[in-house]
């Protein structure tokens, strides 16, 4: 029987029996609010989240990682093209639950952008968008149910409760707030990782990835209202990065350290031919951080953000205006629904993710 991690099932039926036995029994998760968590052991519902992604390694990383917190109720994880393929991205997404011991569902959503184009899927973290390591072998497949259905379903049935964590582009929620946008005025937040932060892009020197690949998309979802909080590109630099060493420190914790390890070969292999090879950056979990742990967002500002569409060079550019800044040419009346993350804990960000997923000893 294949182990599994972040097991909590397991946990609240012994959670009577001592410690010692604990140790014996379980293999899930570390226990949350120990060092270096920065997690909440607070009484109280479960958050409810629905992770978007077009699963890469970076994208299982951060699955993991919310499957691996007690305090997140995972109510499904909807794949989009993007880093890979849709069916690819659908396979990775279910391994990577898996890997954690979770059965939150899993839905197939676009595999075109918002226009109707199919979308190539571009990766550099391999073929299979997971080190073409053969890690991608789930037991489970996904539910017939589509994706846009399901995150309006489950924002129907749990107003004001469902955090949509967007970790690649904002075709699927686009569509949903195209489809029905008076359900989507429901959604408590949604997170993106998203834009080039107040720095330079890494698809172009002004635009980052999730956004070029669908700009219109992105733009429709700023342009929407709804509350945003967006974790950019420029968060995931310097002391966030993640170096060989550590790599290798993660994969001896347990079996799903060893998977995000080799998910990341040839994203490792891509870097060291750019010249970076001590270290790379894991910018989708490094937003998961930003969703579970609060403490791990240092500051913030209030601003309307706006997604560049015409062609040229400044396409999928986003432009921040914050709020209460008065620019030369006069104020700026806008919606101000975005939250940027402008300051975050980067040097802890490895130490929390390998205690996150560490098993109970």
């Amino acid at each position: 029987m294949r182990q599994k991690f972040c097991d909590k099932t397991g946990l609240k039926r012994y959670a009577a029996i001592s410690i010692m036995l604990l140790a014996v029994l379980l293999t899930g998760c570390a226990a949350k609010g120990s060092a270096n968590t920065g997690s909440s052991t607070d009484a109280g519902p479960k958050r409810k989240l629905i992770i978007d992604t077009d699963t890469g390694a970076d994208d299982a990383s951060a699955i993991i990682l919310a499957a691996c917190n007690e305090n997140v109720d995972i109510l499904g994880v909807t794949v989009l093209v993007g880093n890979v393929d849709l069916e690819q991205g659908t396979q990775n997404a279910l391994m990577a639950l898996e890997v954690a011991g979770s059965d939150a569902p899993v839905y197939k959503g676009s595999d075109e952008n918002l226009s109707g184009e199919k979308v190539e899927a571009f990766s550099v973290y391999g073929n299979d968008g997971m080190g073409d390591a053969g890690l991608i072998h789930p037991t489970k497949t996904a539910e017939s149910e589509e994706a846009i259905d399901f995150i309006l379903d489950s924002v129907n049935k749990y107003p004001g409760e469902v955090e949509l964590v967007a970790i690649g582009p904002a075709t699927n929620i686009a569509k949903a707030i195209e489809r029905d946008p008076e359900t989507m005025k429901k959604v408590k937040m949604i997170w993106s990782m998203g834009t080039a932060g107040l720095g330079p892009g890494n698809a172009t020197p002004v635009a980052e990835f999730n956004v070029i690949s669908d700009a219109e998309a992105y733009k429709a979802m700023l342009d929407s209202g709804l509350p945003i909080t967006i974790v950019g590109l420029d968060m995931c630099g310097g002391g966030s990065e993640w170096t060989n060493e550590e790599f290798d420190k993660l994969a001896k914790t347990n079996d799903a350290g060893r998977f995000v390890r080799d998910s990341f070969a040839k994203l490792r292999e891509f870097y060291a031919s750019n010249g970076s090879a001590d270290s790379v950056m894991n910018c989708d979990a490094l937003a998961m951080t930003c969703v579970l742990y609060p403490d791990f967002i240092k500051d913030t500002f209030l601003c309307h953000g706006s997604c560049i569409t015409d062609p040229g060079e400044t396409y999928g550019e986003v432009i921040f205006y914050r709020q209460g800044f008065v620019y030369d040419t006069g104020a700026v009346d806008y919606d101000f629904n975005v939250t940027l993350v402008s300051e975050a804990d980067k040097e802890s960000f490895f130490d929390r993710y390998q205690s996150a997923i560490k098993p109970l000893n």
